[in-house]
């Protein structure tokens, strides 16, 4: 019989959810506050596309983002969705971004930077009210991001 103190599971599986297009308007640099520089990203549109969710980003929500002295940017976003068929669903994304002092200068720059060069992942919390999309309220989603020019892309998975 196996030690249960010491019993190791095997690994969730991934599912992927949809890839989140988020359009961004430019940067709002507050300058620096407690933690770090301090900057705020509107939201202002964007697209849903994959196998369980597809639809829209709404015009409303921000990523407020500090960067901190070791130049980790902590992504606190919180944001909206509107489902082909009507639906409304919150998300609340929450992660870091940090890489080679170079690839970051290129990623601020709005260059084409490989997504592999860097590490941008992210924890989401989705909400809807809409008993179709029940689901989303008990489900744990994690993210893998780029962040390009005007626009982020995060490709969504549930945590089977």
């Amino acid at each position: 019989m196996p030690d249960t103190a010491t019993a190791h599971l095997a690994p969730p599986p991934l599912n992927h959810v949809c890839d989140l297009f988020v359009d961004l308007d430019p940067i709002h640099e507050m300058g620096h506050g407690r933690a770090g520089q301090r900057r705020i990203i509107p939201i202002i549109g964007g697209q849903v596309r994959g196998p369980m969710l597809n639809g829209r980003i709404l015009n409303l929500g921000a990523d407020w983002q500090t960067i901190w002295a070791n130049d980790v940017a902590e992504l606190d976003t919180r944001y909206a969705m509107e489902t082909d068929d009507g639906a409304l669903i919150e998300i609340r994304n929450y992660g870091y971004r940090h890489g080679p002092a170079d690839v970051l200068r290129a990623v601020a720059q709005g260059q084409d930077v490989s997504p592999d060069s860097y590490y941008m992942r992210t924890h989401a919390r989705l909400e809807c009210g809409d008993p179709r999309y029940e689901w989303v309220n008990r489900t744990l989603f994690v993210g893998r991001g780029a962040r390009l020019q005007q626009q982020v892309v995060v490709s969504l998975y549930a945590l089977g």
